[in-house]
């Protein structure tokens, strides 16, 4: 079901995600589509009648700002579609899966570190949100609690023991 790769694989498969993450995905999407597709519009439409379109500066920023909006409604379209959506609720136990909080402790440094692991498109890492496909979540997904992992990450390697995986929350 989860597939490891880079975001730019072709457009096809199943993309694992909570439902959080996709209600957001789907909210901005409906805003690009709705407000912001108009001011796009809107926006040509402005610089087109500022005069001759051959030497229009605004109205060639205009255009190229308007097929950049459609394209990220295409990319959002298709993640929506492909989206897998995964009830953390309902998940449970002391493996480490897709939507499961890991306590961790860095055993280099003593210091404990707790993150979620999402879907690509709700990473972020200033809220301990980590996407399925980064280092961290790859080496820790099959792992339990007690257990020691050692991971390559792009600074070197790093070794942690699981000291807990909590659900929900």
């Amino acid at each position: 079901m989860i597939t490891e790769g880079k975001t730019n694989k072709k457009m096809s498969g199943k993309i694992p995600i909570t439902k959080e993450g996709y209600d957001k995905l789907h909210d901005l999407l409906r805003q690009l589509k709705t407000v912001e597709r108009r001011k796009a519009s809107e926006n040509v439409g402005e610089a087109a009648s500022f005069g001759d379109l051959s030497e229009n500066a605004e109205y060639d920023a205009a255009k190229e700002h308007q097929a950049q909006l459609e394209g990220r409604i295409i990319k959002l379209e298709d993640r929506l579609a492909r989206a897998d959506i995964i009830d953390v609720s309902t998940l449970s136990g002391d493996k480490v899966v897709f939507g499961a909080t890991v306590l961790l402790e860095d055993l280099d440094t003593g210091e404990e570190l707790k993150y979620t692991i999402v879907g690509e498109d709700e990473a972020d890492v200033s809220k301990s949100l980590i996407s399925i496909s980064s280092p961290i979540a790859r080496g820790l997904i099959g792992k339990f609690i007690d257990d020691e992992v050692v991971i390559e990450v792009p600074s070197g390697t790093r070794s942690f023991v699981v000291l807990d995986v909590a659900f929900g929350g």
